[in-house]
């Protein structure tokens, strides 16, 4: 796949992601993908498909709606695609959420395979684990 393409396929996985359709978001990951987030809190570490599905899962349960992710940057090289985002959202308990993130996607036919997510853990901690 082409550099261009594999960046339309990151906006669309983030777009379905963004309106929380976790379902649709999941589909265009690999079955053996793998998806990590930085730091030292009960989010952190490399998950399955299966595992962030559940994951994801669990993290929607204590929003009151979607956490929006919104690309401020995109660079392609190969089958790698970086991407500078910030995110909002409300947590039901009325905090606010919003981080800033570097993604780093890998992508093989067209599927996300490897995700690396780094972002504030200190925020996303005392939002959504405290």
């Amino acid at each position: 796949m082409s550099a261009e393409k594999n960046k339309q396929i990151v906006s669309d996985f983030l777009k379905k992601f963004s309106a929380g359709d976790f379902a649709a978001a999941l589909e265009m990951m690999a079955e053996d993908g793998t998806w990590w987030v930085a730091g030292n809190f009960p989010l952190s570490g490399t998950k399955t498909k299966a595992e962030f599905k559940a994951l994801l899962d669990g993290v929607g349960d204590m929003m009151a709606g979607p956490i929006v992710i919104e690309p401020v940057a995109m660079t392609a090289e190969g089958d790698r695609v970086a991407v500078e985002a910030l995110s909002s959202a409300e947590h039901v308990n009325g905090k606010s959420y919003r981080n800033e993130y570097h993604f780093l996607f890998v992508l093989r036919d067209g599927q996300l395979v490897q995700v690396k997510e780094y972002l504030d853990t200190m925020h996303a901690n005392e939002v959504m684990c405290t």
